[in-house]
């Protein structure tokens, strides 16, 4: 046998029924009774965790990033350290709550949250603190409108602006970073929305602190406070956990428009307990009460008549307010800043910080009032009137103001006089001054009467020329003849214009024309006087009587007269005028050609009137 065949390994079949799971088992090595206590005991050691579960652990570890938790389980969890920014003082050994989200990642660590955790408790806690009136702490994450955002039991809870603190707060970033103790004091559990407050802690105690300091106070007592908040109509005032007010008129005996002007924010002043309510808890503060009135340094010289020098410091309606003395004002009424008798407003004369002369009228400092005049330091123009408007005299003045009865009309600054209806015009009816001028004419004027004890002043315009009624007498006699134009109507008569500016009535009836027909306006036409009348300055006329024959009587209207004819009085009438007319002096007529030139120009035309036909009253077309 050869070598290589010695070498060569014999190899049997297996039986087949061999147990090959008896050999495994003999291959196993042999678990000692020791190993088996071992790991039991290890695994007691261990917590029982599951997914999403919340548990207690304590700080093992921390860095600048993560904090090291350990549960007690096979390995530890890691949170960031974002999570505990609400409680800076975190250390190594405090319980913590985590919430399990997996027992191993990938790397087989197990994933755990603190802000899940606090989150999924906060509900219960938040409601709790509610209900139970709880103080708890809360970290201030951020500013938002209106207020901060704070992070209680990893709830975001809104804290408004006006819950901060007792006193306006108008920085809210100061607070940004803090941790703070607050109330809940509103829970939206629809909407998940949480409301907090720091100033709900401190109310009760200064409720207690203002009951303790009002209990304290006393009228006239001097307290230091703090400005707490400026309106427009005083300030408030903190005097150590209570507000007083100081309304605008008790901060300075001088007058302030605002009290800005005074006071500042945040400043602190003394200030005095003028009134107080226990009940109400407000408290009248005074500023001004704690200097000297300026009224008691007014110098005891200082008496009716003096003339003083100040400055205006509110303009009203019926006046002004001049400061004559530092806090010390008078009155100057709209009446004693001119002599004129218009009253026109203060702001004509006076203007807001003006330095004005004035003269005291009345000084009572009793109660601490003034009077003051402008007009008494300029000469008062009705002292010597008589001399300088005597009774005939003529001027110039400008018309102020109308009435129903006439013109009031000025002819200096303070010195005004009537000038009736009747005073206006020789020739013309006027029914209204505005007819004859407009205000702010100038028109030329006599002096009829002077009354310089009540001030007044009787004028007349009319008197300036000659009474041309005088010498239409002469001319305008009973049964003469003239040329009239119909400018208008009057009641029941119309009005018809004459020569030399004259204007006589005549009635519906008497303007019947020779054809039967009617007559116009604004129709010339031949008339005849049938009554002169010079103190009432009324002319009667009629137009048919110029073409009528007969021993009718002659009409007038109801207020004129009446007087019988015979048979051809109407030529003989007619005849005589005209003799008359023809005998009058070449003077007569100069006169009246200068009158009619003069009124001419100073009177107004009367107003163009629409042509149309003459309206007869049927009385009248019967007769």
């Amino acid at each position: 046998m050869s070598t290589v065949e010695n070498n060569k390994a014999t190899f049997l079949e297996p039986p087949v029924d061999f147990d090959w799971a008896s050999l495994e088992e003999d291959r196993k090595p042999a678990v000692t009774e020791a190993r088996t206590n071992m790991e039991k005991a290890y695994e007691d050691t261990l917590s029982s965790i599951s997914e999403k579960e919340v548990l207690m652990g304590t700080v093992v570890g921390m860095n600048k990033k993560e904090v090291v938790i350990n549960i007690g389980y096979k390995s530890e969890g890691v949170v960031p350290i974002s999570e505990f920014r609400y409680k800076p003082d975190l250390a190594i050994g405090d319980k913590v709550e985590v919430y399990i989200e997996k027992q191993e990642d990938k790397g087989g660590q197990m994933v755990v949250s603190h802000k899940t955790a606090r989150v999924h408790n906060a509900w219960g806690k938040v409601n709790n603190a509610m209900e139970g009136n709880e103080i708890i702490m809360g970290h201030v994450k951020c500013r938002t409108k209106g207020g901060l955002i704070v992070d209680v039991f990893g709830i975001e809870a809104f804290l408004p602006g006006s819950q901060i603190d007792v006193k306006p707060i108008r920085d809210y970033d100061q607070y940004v970073g803090k941790n703070m103790e607050f109330k809940v004091v509103k829970i939206n559990q629809e909407f998940k929305n949480v409301v907090v407050s720091h100033k709900a802690l401190i109310e009760a105690e200064l409720e207690a602190q203002k009951k303790q300091i009002i209990g304290g106070l006393e009228k006239g007592q001097v307290l230091e406070g703090t400005v707490k908040n400026i309106t427009s109509y005083g300030v408030f005032v903190d005097l150590g956990g209570v507000d007083g007010l100081i309304h605008i008129t008790d901060l300075s005996y001088g007058r302030v428009s605002h009290p800005e002007e005074v006071v500042k924010l945040d400043e602190k002043i003394n200030v005095v307990i003028l009134d107080f309510d226990d009940e109400k808890k407000r408290i009248a503060l005074g500023l001004k009460q704690l200097q000297p009135h300026p009224w008691d340094a007014l110098s005891p010289d200082m008496n009716a008549g003096d003339k003083v020098t100040g400055k205006v410091m509110v303009i009203t309606d019926y006046g002004a307010f001049v400061e004559v003395a530092p806090g010390v004002e008078g009155l100057l009424h709209v009446s004693e800043m001119s002599w004129s008798q218009h009253l026109r407003s203060p702001k004509e004369f006076l203007k807001e910080g003006q330095e004005i002369e004035c003269s005291v009228l009345n000084i009572d400092r009793e109660e601490r009032k003034m009077s003051l005049g402008m007009k008494q330091l300029a000469a008062d123009p009705w002292a010597d009137i008589e001399f300088k408007y005597p009774v005939r005299s003529k001027h110039n003045a400008k018309v102020r103001n109308f009435t129903h009865f006439g013109i009031f009309a000025e002819l200096e600054e303070g010195v005004d006089g009537l000038i009736h209806i009747s005073d206006l015009s020789w020739t013309k009816r006027i029914k209204h001054p505005s007819e004859f001028c407009n205000v702010g004419d100038d028109i030329e004027v006599m002096v009829l009467e002077v009354d310089k004890e009540n001030r007044r002043l009787s004028l007349g315009h009319k008197q300036v020329e000659e009474n041309p009624w005088e010498v239409f007498a002469t001319v305008f006699t009973p049964g003469s003849t003239h040329e009239g134009t119909i400018t208008g109507r009057n009641g029941q008569n119309f009005i018809v214009s004459l020569p030399y500016g004259v204007e006589g009535t005549v009635t519906a009836k008497a303007l019947k024309k020779a054809d039967g027909s009617k007559a116009e306006l604004e129709e010339k036409l031949p008339f005849m006087v049938l009554d002169f009348n010079g103190e009432a300055r009324r002319i009667v006329l009629s137009h048919t009587r110029t073409f009528e024959e007969g021993d009718d009587v002659i009409e007038a209207p109801a207020s004129g007269k009446r007087g019988p004819r015979k048979e051809g009085g109407s030529s003989a009438s007619v005849k005589s005028v005209n003799e008359k007319v023809e005998k009058s002096t070449l003077g007569d007529l100069s006169v009246l050609g200068d009158l009619k030139s003069a009124m001419e120009n100073k009177e107004r035309s009367g107003k163009t009137s629409k042509k149309k036909f003459v309206e007869e009253d049927d009385d009248d077309d019967e007769a």
